[in-house]
């Protein structure tokens, strides 16, 4: 009788508990996962074809700029990645909050959809876009000698962007970062749900904490649909960002201009360069934040929610 109960009307799970559950999953994350995404940036970034693949452009780096250029951009991408998911997880909850029925405690999938898009948007514009143009200006740079870079650090680069770009520079990419994070969480949320009740018939707030393999399975299938689905705005978005406003013309205008020139000059399948390492890097990402982040709510769950 009781699991009935539990079931119509679920625990609610606070949202700092999920910011704080997400932002610990984004350090073990990064840490782990930062010389793909490196990788990803410069395949992404190579208009000539000087790298053949994934294992060629990890083996040039290495041999040209040493082991420790694969985690070029690991502080911001670490700030970055612990930022995001506290406010990804934190805003997710509170928009979910507006659409549950307030007798059931139950959301529909529409309502998951939307609040899933709005956490992306709110991401996009107040953590990620700023900390990507920095993390993409920094792994761009070639070269072992740290006098010859331009920047020399997360901070010092994002000083010199607003010293020669403005303010707005650090927003470059902004248009399709918003397009990407939005659908990608979207479906992730949505995804994650779905499969945690398809696969171990766990829903939110049931007092059922799932193994950390559990959710790793949940997380990595539900991070694979996004990056395929966005992959020309997170082209697009790169080559934004990349892009110096100081001294020369713009190459790319904008996101619509940008994805019209780059079909142009190299073809559409240049619009989902990067695709693999993107594979590579979100659903074992997703994987492993997921595997912390459950663990973190499961025991609040326990020791609160069903104590």
């Amino acid at each position: 009788m009781r699991e009935a109960v539990d079931e119509r009307k679920p625990k609610v799970i606070p949202a700092y508990v999920k910011a704080i559950s997400g932002s610990l999953g984004g350090i073990v994350e990064a840490s782990c996962l930062q010389p793909i995404d490196v990788i990803k940036t410069r395949l992404q970034l190579d208009r000539v074809g000087a790298y053949k693949g994934i294992i060629h452009c990890g083996s040039t780096t290495v041999k040209t700029e040493g082991v420790r250029a694969l985690w070029k951009g690991l502080t911001p991408f670490a700030t970055h990645l612990t930022l995001k998911y506290a406010l990804r997880m934190g805003s997710n909850a509170v928009l979910q909050s507006a659409f549950k029925d307030p007798k059931t405690g139950q959301i529909s999938n529409g309502g998951r959809l939307v609040s899933g898009f709005g956490a992306g948007v709110i991401e996009a514009l107040i953590i990620v876009t700023p900390f990507e143009v920095v993390k993409i200006r920094l792994q761009q740079q070639k070269g072992l000698s740290h006098e010859l870079l331009k920047y020399k650090g997360p901070i010092h680069c994002a000083r010199l962007i607003i010293r020669q770009e403005g303010l707005l520079g650090l927003w470059a990419g902004a248009a399709p970062t918003v397009m990407r994070n939005g659908t990608n969480q979207a479906v992730m949320f949505t995804a994650k749900n779905t499969f945690d009740k398809l696969l171990w018939r766990k829903r939110e707030g049931d007092g059922k904490v799932l193994m950390p393999w559990q959710s790793m399975i949940s997380g990595f299938l539900a991070g694979t649909a996004g990056p395929v689905c966005t992959g020309p705005f997170d082209v697009v978005k790169t080559r934004l960002m990349a892009q110096s406003r100081s001294g020369d013309e713009l190459k790319y205008k904008g996101m619509v201009h940008a994805i019209s020139t780059i079909y142009g000059e190299e073809g559409i399948r240049a619009l989902w360069k990067g695709l693999l390492p993107r594979l590579m890097r979100i659903p074992p990402g997703q994987a492993i934040m997921w595997g912390v982040a459950d663990q973190v709510m499961g025991l609040y769950e326990r020791k609160y929610a069903h104590g």
